[in-house]
């Protein structure tokens, strides 16, 4: 930021990931992807038999788990308020 520029304008001309509304929806998109894969590996890796229901690792994965599912729940209601914004870009434009 140089003496002329107000805070806001060097935030707008900071080249960023999300370009628009649309990428950044797009990117919580393949975020839910990833979360749901991952959520079903942790899913199978508690369900195999190898494991101590006492054990340390047991109780990591839960934990995990647990961690995973507030996220999707969080990146999901990040999409919703996006979409609100979309139409709202639209409405304004």
């Amino acid at each position: 930021m140089n003496a002329f520029e107000t805070p806001f304008e060097s935030i707008e001309s900071a080249h960023t990931p999300f370009e628009s509304i649309e990428s950044a929806h797009e990117f919580l998109k393949l975020l839910v992807e990833t979360v749901n894969d991952t959520r079903r590996d942790v899913e199978l890796d508690l369900q195999s038999g190898d494991n101590d229901k006492l054990s340390r690792r047991v109780e990591a994965l839960r934990l995990v788990a647990y961690k995973l599912e507030k996220l999707e729940h969080h990146v999901k209601a990040s999409g919703r308020l996006l979409n609100d914004l979309r139409m709202l870009q639209r409405v304004l434009l």
